[in-house]
């Protein structure tokens, strides 16, 4: 224990001297760090003194650079401001010049407009006096003297006069009317359909007169039932094995045709029988009415169009004008106008529907109040049609102008069908007082001696007194018949006007 004490007090000593000299060399160590701390921290900020001098020179140079460079764009503005000045100055000083000129100037117009409104009124005054001078020696007023000098003029003229006119209405006109024919002829040509009239009686056939009493009834109820559902007159007389639907509407007589055949068919008639035969005739009516608008839709080749518009197409050909089938008149039409447009290098498929649906309007004009073309128009538009096709369709009667080409062509296709040789048949009455109006309007002009309606009403011949009329007045007398004509009449196809002055000298050789 007691040699143990030196060896402990050996080891604390050398403990202190380690750490003492730890410490020491520690303290050394440090101050060996701050002073290369502080030596590179002098090298550092002598290196940032050394560059910022250089940055400092540089921005001073850049300064004074930039300072010249401004100077002297200073310098060259101001010279150009200067020189702007100076051309400034001088267009200035022109154009106050130019405005003392112009002010001269305009001095001296306006002193020259006066002297020749001055000259004006002078020389007014004295054509005035010279004129109410000439009027009082001659007697005559300028009015009077002007019509005298025309009529002179024109009494002098009137060979040289009737000659030009003859020549402007010739020239060319052979060649243009050949041409036209040439259309036409193959149009017609092309299309050659048949004509049936129709009139306002359907003959029903009777298998035999004992059917006659069935169909009256006891106290001719059966008949009034037809009549009353049917809304035609059913005619009874003594021809045999028939009887006679009269009315005005062809659907309406079509059913009671229809519905008679059914009932003989059945061989039950009475009241309530017949009430269900008119229904079904009004089915297949109906039906057919529908399958004619498609067949002409088909046959034409206008394509597809409203099932309403069909319906409405169909019902056309239970439709007859002056005894021509509506129809078969529009679908006629069609084809020709079609082939017209074809040569004439217009649109085929406008011509087309506007032909087809020309008269569309006959098929409600007698349940709705207007004429069948302003009826018609409606219904296109109603549909939705090409504002074309309704343009091509209603001028056909010359209500409307004709907007476009098509029109036109509708319009002669319209005249080209309807004059064909069986194609209409007026009545007697009507034709008698077509006849009586082409004569009464010829008479109503000065100058005519006798008027003949000639060719079934096509050619109107009229004889003018030679004395009283020149040839110059035949050929106005002419113009002025045929617009009268157009303006006052309704007639197919075209009328004619042939006026004739006929001069004969006769002597006598004895």
């Amino acid at each position: 224990m007691i040699l143990g004490i030196p060896s402990q007090i050996a080891v604390l000593l050398a403990l202190i001297f380690g750490l003492a000299g730890g410490y020491i060399i520690r303290q050394v160590l440090a101050a060996l760090r701050a002073t290369h701390a502080e030596s590179k921290a002098q090298s550092i900020i002598s290196d940032a003194r050394s560059k910022a001098q250089d940055v400092l020179l540089e921005a001073k140079n850049s300064a004074l650079k930039a300072l010249e460079e401004s100077k002297k764009e200073e310098k060259d503005r101001l010279a150009q401001l200067s020189r702007i000045e100076n051309l400034l100055t001088r267009k200035e000083s022109e154009l106050e010049q130019r405005s003392k000129e112009l002010g001269q100037e305009k001095d001296v117009l306006r002193s020259k407009a006066d002297e020749i409104r001055t000259i004006k009124a002078d020389i007014d005054q004295t054509r005035s006096r010279q004129i109410t001078e000439l009027e009082r020696i001659a007697g005559l007023n300028r009015e009077t003297a002007k019509t005298e000098l025309v009529s002179k003029l024109e009494e002098e003229y009137k060979d040289e006069l009737y000659k030009r006119v003859r020549k402007l209405e010739t020239e060319n006109r052979d060649e243009f009317e050949k041409k036209a024919r040439e259309i036409v002829t193959l149009a017609v040509q092309r299309y050659a359909g048949s004509h049936i009239g129709d009139s306002m009686t359907t003959v029903v056939n009777l298998p035999s007169d004992e059917v006659k009493g069935k169909i009256i009834g006891k106290e001719g109820r059966n008949i009034k039932a037809i009549e009353r559902l049917t809304g035609v007159d059913i005619i009874i007389d003594d021809t045999p094995e028939a009887l006679i639907v009269s009315g005005f509407d062809p659907v309406r007589r079509q059913i009671a045709k229809l519905a008679i055949d059914k009932l003989i068919a059945d061989g039950r008639i009475h009241p309530a029988k017949i009430e269900e035969m008119v229904e079904k005739a009004k089915n297949e009516i109906n039906d057919k009415i529908r399958e004619a608008g498609e067949a002409a839709l088909f046959e034409t080749g206008v394509g597809v169009v409203d099932p309403k518009l069909t319906y409405l197409l169909g019902r056309l050909a239970f439709r007859t004008s002056f005894g021509q089938n509506v129809l078969l008149h529009s679908v006629e039409m069609t084809h020709i106008a079609g082939m017209l447009a074809s040569e004439l290098g217009a649109d085929v498929s406008l011509a087309k529907k506007g032909a087809l649906f020309h008269d569309i309007g006959k098929a409600v004009d007698h349940e709705v109040q207007g004429t069948h073309v302003e009826i018609g128009r409606k219904i296109l538009q109603k549909f939705n049609m090409d504002p074309k096709v309704v343009q091509a369709m209603e001028a056909h009667h010359d209500e409307y102008p004709y907007a476009i080409l098509e029109a036109r062509i509708v319009q002669a296709a319209d005249a080209i069908s309807g004059a064909r040789p069986g194609a209409r048949k007026d009545s007697v009455e009507i034709y008698l007082k077509r006849l009586e109006d082409l004569e009464r309007i010829a008479n109503s002009f000065e100058g005519v001696e006798k008027t003949y309606a000639i060719q079934a009403g096509r050619e109107l011949r009229i004889f003018v007194t030679p004395t009283r009329v020149d040839d110059l007045g035949a050929i106005k007398l002419a113009k002025d018949v045929a617009r009268k004509i157009e303006e006052e009449m309704k007639y197919p196809g075209e009328i004619k006007v042939n006026v004739i002055r006929e001069t004969r000298a006769i002597e006598h050789a004895r």
